[in-house]
Formats: C-alpha cells, structure tokens, sequence
C-alpha cells in the first residue's frame, strides 16, 4: 500500500480514468452528505485561514497491465461517493459558469476536459468516472448534458439539481466555490495487486461520508474476492436481479432488513442490526455452506430475496396473498417475517398449497392483532417467530402452525375470543397505531368488491368535542360526561363516512336523516345505524357487541380438536424430582429465609411466565428456560445469572465472571445477595437476563 497527501483536482486530472467495481454499493449520498461538502467548500473558499479541507481518502488499485496507447483504469475500494458526488458539482459549476471564469483555471471547458473527460478518447474511455449500471448511464447523460435513461439513477440526478440549485444562489460569487475546490485533499492510497488484501482495507476504512450498510459488506464479501469472470456471472444473475426487485429505495432502506431476516431462518438466530455482516461471514463459513459453494449460497439469497419482496414490496401476483401481504404490513409484521419467508419458500416448492399458506399469513395476523388490541407486550414476538419453524410437521403443515399457536405459553399466548371481545369493547381504538387497518378489515372481510377506505374519514357518532350540545347531552342523560369519556374513542362509537365535515358535532338524527347521512351510507360499518331512533350509552355498547362478534370472525383463533391438540403436547418431563424448600436447610434460618421469600417475590412478579422449581442443589426460575439459579449458601444466596460476562450491565462491579468455571447453576454471571438493601440493585441485574430471555435485550 502506498499512501500520499493529494490535492483531489490535481489528483483527478492526472488519474485516467476510474471505474466502480459492479461489487460495490450503488450511489447512495444523500442531500445531508451533499450539503456537508457544500457548506465545507464555501467555508475553505471564502476563508484565507482556512489552507486546505480533507475530505476522505481515495483507494484505488490498477485494474490491469496498462496499455501502450492508454493507462489502465483505477478500479475504486473506497471513495465512490466523494468522486461522483465532486463530479455532480463539477459539473453543475460548468454550467453555472457559462463563458466565465472567476478564477484562473475554472472555466466550464477547462473543468470539463481537466477532471470529467478525456477529451481525445472515445467510448466509455472518454469519461474520466465509470459508475455501474443505474448510476453509469445517469451520470454520463449528466456531463454530456443528453437525455437521461427511462429509469433514472435517483441520487444522481437528485442531487445534481440539488447543486445547481445552490449555484444558482451562489451566482453572485462563484469564485468562492471554485477556491473552496480548489483547497480540497485526499489521501491518495495506492494498493498492490500482490500485496494486499482490498477486502480487509474495505472493511477497516473508516471514511467520511455514508456508513456502509450490512448488505454493502456483505455484496462485497461474497464479489471482492472472486476473478473478474465469475464475479461479473454472479453478478448479474443473482445480485444485480435482487437490486432491481427491491427498486432503488428499497434497495437502500430494507435491504439490510431482508439478509436480517434471510439469516434468522437459515441459523434459527436473530443477528444484531449491526452485527448482520459479522452473523453472514459467520453462516457462510460453516460447513454445509461451505460445501455447497459461494453460487448456491447466494441462488439462495436470490430465491429469499423475491419471497421478500413479495411479502414486504408488493410484488406477489397470487390476489388471495398479495391482500393478506398487504393487511400485514399495514398492521406492521416485520418481526414475523423469517417465519413467513420460511413458509413462502415451501410454498415456491410445493410443500405448502396457497389455500394454507393464505390461512396461516391470516393466523399471524390475527395473532398479532389480538395482542395489540389486549395491550400484551410486544417484547418476545421477535423470538416466538424466529423459532417458530422448530415445531412444523409439513405433513401437516397449517394444523401444526394452528397447534403451536394454540399451546404458545402464557407471556407469548394467543388470546382467546374472550379476552379479545372484553378488550375491543373498553380499548381506545381511535388513538390505536393503525385505526385505518382495523376499520378497514371489518369493512371489507368477505367482500368481493371492495370498499376504498382510504377515501373516508373516521367519525365519532358521539363527537369528541368535550363541549357538546344542549341535544347531545340531553341524549346521554345526567352522566353524559362520563358516558362521553368512556366510549367515545372506543369500537362502538367509531365509523367510516365521506362526510365528516357535514356531520361535524350535529345531533344524533341530523347524521343520520340529513343527505349522505346514516340511513343513506352503503358501507357496512355503518349498518342499522340509519334504524336508531337515538345514540346512547346502550346504542353505543349494541353496536360494540356486534362489532366485537364479526372482529372473531376478522381475526378467528385457530381451533383444533381437543384430540388432534394433544398430540402435538410435549412429553412432559419432571422439574424439581419432588424437592421443596425444606430440602434447602439454609434457606430455613429466619435473616436468609426473608431475603430469599422478597427475592422470589420480586422474580415471580416479572412475568405470569415465570416459574419457580426447586432442585436439589439450586432453586431454579425460568422463562423459556433459567434465567436466573439461586444456590442457598450459609450466608447468603450465590445467584447464577443467565448471560455471557460482557453482557452484564453492572456499573458497581458486584459481578464475577465465572465462565467455563464448574458452578451449580446456568451463566456466565454469579454475585452474590446478603441482605434486602441489595434487592432492589441485584433485580436489576436479574431483570437483564430475564428481558434478553424475552426478546427485549437488543435483538429487535
């Protein structure tokens, strides 16, 4: 590696030509990064203090053996987006300059044939920046000034009308532009072929601009290190049909997402946002994948890819799925997704037919649903999916996802109908996250054609206005404050109409005689409406009944055979071998016997979930499995706590790294519990264990 101070001008017109391998990202600056080098330029160009301003590093390394009539091409590591973005404002400053040139150097032709083109040359040899596919051609009808493709680079031509709308401000001085330029540098990073690893400098650059997303690492892991040949076949038939199926947005916002997803699946674990990239290598590593070589590894990505795309684009042409796809991310099932892809992929292979693929995605709703509408925590949703595929029998296939479903425990539970319909009836559903969803499901549920909801507004019958009307509290009776508190937000008082303005806080029989009213609507939500003689307390809560029953049928609980069920039991297996605390002589004295009743009071109170089993040796607690071992010793508890060391949240050093040392008890973390002043800091300390048990510790 050779690395040299360079003013990035002068670097650029001594440089050939520089050419973006198809392995990296695609343009991606934002206006933000693009008004971050704007200001910098002014700043370093209106300020003789100011001598240079360095924007990053440029890492290049020869393409091949140069030619006798031409150098060979620089093909870019890492600085892509400073150079196209420079590019982008040279060239919108050219045509900002007409026939000017405020400063020696600066005129449209001369930054033009100096650092965007090599005028003698002709092809692709006379752009001096060879971005790939969308980007190239965008940016090359940039400087010729020509038409731009049909389907246009966004950020390319983004923000050159982002530049030249800022030179237009700046007309008045343009030199100040032209001198900031000017004191531009970079560090000039030469690599050698033989020498080094343009993989490793990849990932340890640390450059300004944009962060490279986990999918960027990722696309370059698996193209960096392959020959030309086979990296440009994989390419564009695996990677590059992926980006256009995302389209270009997509691309940079979900695509991290996906591999998210794609990975959970094929390891059963949920990687870290951030540790994406470090969870791939890992996967593609390991033997099976291995073996089967980089071009299955990434037909794989590909055929996960579109189920992706399917599931969370749009994309699906099957009618019965593409509607269920869209109620699901209108309700916003991300963490549902490594299920659903799982079970897209047998249904691409023809293990799973549409009519059940289309009543699961319905089960997943709904489960979903009733928990948000009963108010469960959201905290283990993540993991309930994740593993979900562990208790598949594709023999049969709905009925076993219909089983799981029904024997989930208690903090991951489908709720029944009861619990359902005593919570739609009291639940403030118009401040819910997405009203739009629900109202349009109960609406549409079984209809062929199909109501357009999103051109209706929702409409209290009783108004939200807390000064209401000499009518409508006449309506309500005395406690017409009460009444109006309680139900006015709530699945009885709530509709659909195109007539909000006109309804505005009228009484009751003006809404439903006047024209458009009530008894004029087609939609279903609002019908027998327009038959009620008055809205009350007892019209409000019919109505909520009758809603809440057809909202069973929406978002219908599996049902299995109590039969059928119990085949699916887990075989159940002993926990404690008959102990009790009275096999536990330390916990008998009366000064342990007091903190361990408040210890064990405060850990069952974590969760319906958790259980209490006494070992011989150890009192266990679980969720899913132990979080927390408590070992009774003479004088106090050792507590055994379910992480790795580095996980532990222990800001006053009470714990004690304890792994691979032989220890009664689940963990890498002991410490210690003597007395009722450490309770309240040890839960602290039990309750990480416990949420990252659940799902809550980072991995969503």
């Amino acid at each position: 590696m050779k690395a040299t101070e360079a003013k990035l001008l002068s670097f650029l017109q001594k440089s050939p030509q520089f050419v973006i391998p198809i392995y990296q990202r695609t343009y991606s600056w934002t206006e933000k990064q693009c008004q971050q080098l704007w200001h910098d330029i002014l700043r370093a160009g209106s300020s003789d203090a100011v001598v240079v301003h360095f924007i990053g590093s440029i890492v290049y390394v020869e393409q091949g053996l140069s030619q006798v009539s031409h150098q060979a091409p620089l093909l870019v590591i890492d600085g892509q987006q400073r150079l196209t973005t420079v590019a982008l404002l040279i060239e919108a400053l050219a045509r900002a300059l007409g026939d000017g040139e405020p400063v020696d150097g600066f005129s449209a032709a001369k930054l033009r044939h100096y650092y965007l083109s090599n005028p003698l040359e002709s092809g692709d040899r006379f752009y001096k920046l060879l971005l790939s596919q969308t980007d190239n051609a965008s940016l090359k009808a940039v400087i010729k000034n020509t038409e731009l493709p049909k389907e246009p680079s966004l950020r390319v031509t983004q923000n050159f009308d982002q530049f030249s709308k800022l030179l237009a401000g700046q007309k008045d001085d343009l030199a100040v532009v032209c001198r900031g330029l000017a004191k531009l540098v970079v560090v000039d990073i030469a690599l050698s072929r033989d020498q080094d690893n343009p993989q490793l400098i990849f990932e340890s650059m640390n450059s300004t601009g944009k962060e490279l997303s986990q999918a960027d690492l990722i696309r370059n892991f698996i193209l960096m290190g392959l020959e030309p040949v086979p990296q440009t076949q994989l390419y564009e038939q695996f990677w590059r049909p992926m980006e256009q199926d995302f389209g270009q947005e997509a691309y940079g916002t979900q695509f991290d997402s996906f591999m998210r997803h794609y990975l959970t699946v094929r390891t059963g674990d949920i990687p870290r946002e951030r540790e994406v990239y470090e969870a791939f290598k890992d996967y593609s590593r390991t033997k099976p994948v291995r073996d089967a070589g980089i071009d299955a590894l990434v037909k794989d990505i590909r055929a996960f890819a579109r189920y992706f795309c399917a599931l969370a684009l749009g994309t699906e042409q099957e009618p019965a799925l593409s509607l269920a796809f869209h109620d699901l991310r209108e309700l916003k099932v991300d963490v549902a997704y490594p299920f659903l892809l799982e079970l897209y992929h047998d249904y691409a292979t023809g293990t799973l037919s549409v009519a059940d693929f289309n009543a699961a995605v319905r089960l997943v709703e709904a489960y979903v649903f009733r928990r948000a509408v009963c108010a469960i925590p959201t905290n283990s949703m993540n993991k309930t999916f994740a593993t979900f595929g562990k208790a598949l029998k594709k023999d049969s296939y709905l009925e076993s996802i219909q089983a799981h479903f029904l024997q989930l425990p208690s903090y991951r539970c489908f709720p029944t109908d009861d619990e359902f319909r005593r919570d739609l009836h009291t639940r403030d559903l118009y401040h819910f996250p997405r009203r739009s969803f629900w109202l349009r499901r109960l609406e549409n549920h079984g209809r062929k054609e199909r109501v357009p909801v999103d051109e209706y507004t929702i409409e209290h019958i009783l108004p939200q206005n807390p000064d209401l009307s000499v009518a409508w509290r006449q309506a309500l009776g005395p406690d017409w404050q009460q009444v109006q508190e309680r139900y006015v937000h709530t699945l009885g008082n709530l509709t659909l109409t195109g007539y909000n303005a006109e309804y505005s806080d009228r009484p009751f029989a003006e809404k439903r005689d006047m024209n458009g009213g009530f008894k004029q609507s087609p939609l279903r939500l609002n019908a027998g409406l327009g038959l009620l003689d008055a809205w009350n307390e007892a019209a409000i809560l019919e109505r909520a009944g009758r809603l809440a029953e057809q909202a069973l049928t929406v978002w219908a609980a599996p049902k299995l055979d109590a039969t059928i069920l119990a085949t699916y039991q887990p075989a159940k297996v002993p926990v404690s071998g008959g102990y009790t605390i009275d096999d536990h002589p330390q916990l008998l004295t009366p000064s342990l016997r007091k903190v361990f009743e408040a210890f064990r009071k405060e850990v069952l109170a974590l969760d319906p979930c958790v259980s209490e089993s006494f070992m011989k040796l150890y009192v266990a607690y679980k969720a899913e499995t132990n979080f927390v071992d408590v070992v009774p010793q003479a004088q106090r508890l050792r507590l055994s706590i379910n992480l790795t060391f580095a996980e532990i949240n222990d800001p006053k050093g009470l714990c004690k790294d304890v792994t691979n040392l032989g220890r009664w008890g689940n963990g890498d973390v002991e410490v210690g519990l003597k007395s009722l002043d450490e309770l309240p800091y040890i839960m602290g300390l039990v309750r990480q264990s416990f949420e990252r048990q659940m799902g809550d510790g980072g991995q969503s």
